[in-house]
């Protein structure tokens, strides 16, 4: 992940924001509502506001159905707890902060496949019916969005033997690393200028 997160800086380097001002590594915690502080990926800070928090995440087989939820418990954790800790004022005299998220997901048969859903008592939401881990994924990602706990999102899908070239691919039209990065860029940058 961190090519992507090497690009991610560049472009945000590219649209003027000081470098000083752009969190990678160390010195990346925030302040949550839920727990103590939180480990960013990539977070923007300038003149003491903060502009915006971003996650990089990946999932390879062969154990994705664990995984999946791992990740969607994580994805939703870290939202809510940022958004309670903002409510509550932690990053004053900051405005609403962007949040966003990328996902990579290994392209293979596993991610591809359609995964059996468990019914005992109750029915699932009929979008996980016949859907495969990189559905899933787009439908958690399409609905972390659409429930406004992020700002902007990803899914990239690439292969192992994709890895030294760095070809990835984008299942989903809505959730392109374009449509990822132009708003954060646009967001932060405007505030930079």
């Amino acid at each position: 992940m961190d090519g992507f997160v090497q690009l991610v800086r560049s472009l945000l380097l590219a649209a003027n924001v000081p470098e000083s001002c752009i969190g990678i590594g160390k010195r990346i915690e925030l302040p949550g509502w839920f727990r103590a502080e939180k480990q960013w990926d990539l977070i923007v800070v300038y003149n003491g506001e903060l502009l915006a928090a971003i996650e990089f995440k990946s999932q390879i087989g062969p154990s994705f159905g664990n995984n999946f939820n791992n990740r969607t418990e994580e994805a939703l954790g870290s939202a809510t707890d940022i958004w309670a800790a903002y409510r509550e004022g932690a990053f004053k005299p900051s405005a609403r902060p962007f949040l966003g998220y990328l996902m990579l997901l290994e392209d293979c048969t596993r991610s591809r496949n359609p995964v059996k859903v468990v019914e005992p008592h109750f029915k699932v939401f009929p979008e996980f019916r016949g859907a495969s881990y990189g559905d899933r994924y787009a439908i958690l990602i399409e609905k972390l969005l659409r429930d406004r706990l992020y700002d902007s999102a990803c899914l990239l899908l690439s292969s192992s033997d994709s890895a030294p070239s760095g070809d990835y691919s984008e299942p989903h039209g809505e959730l392109t690393f374009a449509k990822f990065a132009a708003p954060l860029v646009g967001h932060v940058g405007s505030r930079c200028a």
